[in-house]
């Protein structure tokens, strides 16, 4: 049986303000933007390449914005994945090797923590 993970709730205080950041800064691709009600409101936004999608939106959790970290993009090249999200705006950390990859760091206005990996090639 497969089981695929499609969707992860990344909790804001500021939906319109997350929209700007994932889809203009991060390049994440807007889905969803739909509004139930005042108090209801779901966004799907996916990474490009990625088989999962991040949920944000209004009347969703009741996790407190900012308090997700461990999200993680996994890259083929991280020196163009700092560079790219450098350039659109994300204060991103230089890069850090370690044993198990190559990482930069992010965070989203919230403090959501984010990790973007280049998995180490192993021969």
């Amino acid at each position: 049986m497969d089981m695929k993970l499609e969707l992860v709730s990344v909790p804001v205080s500021d939906v319109d303000r997350s929209i700007a950041f994932y889809r203009d800064q991060a390049g994440f691709n807007l889905d969803q933007d739909h509004a139930v009600n005042d108090e209801l409101r779901f966004v799907q936004l996916m990474p490009p390449g990625s088989a999962c999608s991040i949920a944000i939106g209004k009347g969703m959790s009741t996790k407190a914005p900012g308090s997700v970290e461990g999200l993680q993009l996994v890259v083929a090249d991280i020196e163009a994945a700092r560079e790219e999200l450098a350039g659109r705006g994300v204060d991103v950390t230089d890069v850090s090797d370690f044993p198990w990859g190559r990482f930069v760091f992010f965070s989203d206005p919230d403090g959501n923590g984010w990790a973007v990996q280049q998995i180490p090639t192993y021969q």
